[in-house]
């Protein structure tokens, strides 16, 4: 019977013939080694490869480093330590590039060289008699400075700069305020140096010992401060540092950015110093700025006076007496609660403010229109430490004022208009309650702050018409 396949004998026989592997046959290898040289691949193919090739790069080095780097990653260098090699050769290289950034700052003779060569080739503009000079001018100051005084001043004169300051009809800027410009960025330049210089772990921070080291070093060159006696020194840069930790550190972390110290207006505050005053200045105008020499000696003779067992530091009692005690006594509690530390000594519920603390204290009440100022307060206005101010608040706090206010003779008055004035000023997002945010958004979250807790903020509130009038005819 025809079973229509090999017979038994052939069917055996082919079984046992071995079929070659393809690698071994000559055409499969001549197609694998012209298709691995990438001669017979399509633009896409070639892409796809090359692609596949980075990305094989990237996974091996991501490895290497992996390997290199241990399970967990570094994320935290340690500082070198004080007298190795690493922390000798840092402090070389700091102090020559800070050496190479002031060698390219301008000199007080070449500001002088610069203002001279501003005044000698600007215009006089016929309607108000200021010295102008437009772009032409420009270039050409640029060039004599130059030349004069050489390549450092050239980054002034950028048109960058020549479009910062306003233009009249035909496209001319005073040269005042361009030289103002000038002397402004050579002082910053500089006090960001000495700053740098005094910062010991270079992290841009400078830490309390640090910023009175560069306010000392500074009362040479203050006019105001030249005849200051020199046992009062250490104080006075105990008193001056404190109002620069008092608005860059609102964390209390013990140091202060450079940065935000140099574009904070207490080193402009600072600086006024440096001008010498023609005329008599009084007393008041001169405690005006806490960092003169009348101020700070106002801020030590009022802690003396308050500190009547002369322990150094202020007890509540004591506390009370500050500006006539004319302050709750719900609010001086406020203070202590929130913004004095306990006591080691004197019993566990003992807190006692010492002259840092003071000095804050006094920062706040003399700055309450500052977010800095009415953060310290609305901390001592928050009874309940919530966040925000409710109804009951204001009437618990504006109740000792009132106390005070029929003591001192004054008409009487309901507390519930005062609140509903209070919220009509403010005008909260949340008709139920008043946060920080709303205080500093109304613009008279200081006056708000003063009316709830001294008897003379709210005096001044309510005989603010009255006060304007008098102030009116003194300007005339």
């Amino acid at each position: 019977m025809y079973s229509g396949g090999w017979s038994d004998g052939e069917s055996h026989d082919r079984q046992q013939r071995k079929i070659p592997p393809a690698s071994s046959m000559l055409w499969v290898r001549n197609l694998r080694r012209f298709i691995g040289s990438g001669a017979g691949l399509g633009s896409e193919a070639l892409m796809e490869l090359e692609t596949k090739r980075i990305l094989l790069d990237i996974f091996k080095e991501k490895q290497k480093k992996s390997a290199e780097a241990g399970t967990i990653p570094s994320f935290y260098k340690k500082k070198p330590e004080d007298g190795s090699i690493s922390h000798r050769v840092q402090r070389l290289a700091k102090y020559r590039f800070l050496k190479k950034q002031s060698d390219l700052l301008l000199n007080a003779d070449d500001l002088d060289a610069m203002w001279v060569c501003l005044r000698e080739n600007c215009v006089i503009d016929d309607a108000t008699g200021a010295e102008k000079m437009n772009y032409e001018d420009f270039c050409h100051i640029a060039s004599v400075c130059t030349e004069q005084i050489g390549p450092k001043c050239r980054r002034f004169f950028s048109p960058s700069n020549f479009m910062k300051f306003e233009k009249d009809e035909q496209g001319r800027i005073a040269i005042l305020p361009f030289y103002l410009y000038v002397m402004r960025t050579v002082s910053l330049t500089q006090a960001r140096i000495d700053m740098s210089e005094l910062d010991e772990d270079s992290d841009g921070f400078l830490q309390p010992h640090e910023m009175e080291a560069y306010i000392r070093g500074l009362i040479p060159n203050l006019a105001q401060l030249r005849d200051m006696p020199a046992a009062f020194v250490q104080m006075y840069c105990r008193i001056a540092a404190h109002k620069f930790f008092f608005f860059c550190d609102p964390h209390r972390r013990g140091k202060a950015c450079i940065k935000k110290v140099l574009l904070s207006n207490c080193l402009q505050e600072l600086m006024e110093l440096h001008q010498e005053s023609e005329e008599e200045v009084t007393d008041t105008e001169q405690a005006e700025n806490w960092f003169s020499l009348t101020s700070a000696q106002r801020i030590c003779d009022m802690f003396l006076a308050l500190d009547k067992d002369a322990n150094g530091t202020l007890s509540k009692q004591e506390l009370q007496e500050y500006a006539d005690g004319t302050l709750t006594e719900i609010f001086i509690e406020r203070v202590y609660d929130e913004h004095v530390r306990r006591g080691k000594t004197g019993g566990g519920n003992s807190r006692e403010m010492d002259f840092e603390s003071f000095l804050d204290f006094v920062l706040a009440l003399e700055n309450k229109d500052t977010p800095e100022g009415l953060t310290y307060l609305f901390r001592c206005l928050d009874l309940q430490g919530r966040g925000f101010l409710t109804t009951a608040d204001i009437h618990s706090l504006f109740r000792d004022v009132h106390h005070k206010w029929i003591e001192g003779g004054n008409y009487e008055l309901c507390i519930e208009d005062v609140r509903d004035e209070v919220w009509d000023m403010v005008k909260p997002t949340d008709p139920l309650q008043i946060t920080l945010a709303d205080l500093l958004a109304c613009k008279q979250g200081g006056t708000v702050a003063s009316m709830l807790i001294d008897v003379r903020g709210f005096w001044a509130h309510d005989n603010r018409e009255n006060l304007l009038q008098e102030e009116e005819p003194e300007e005339e």
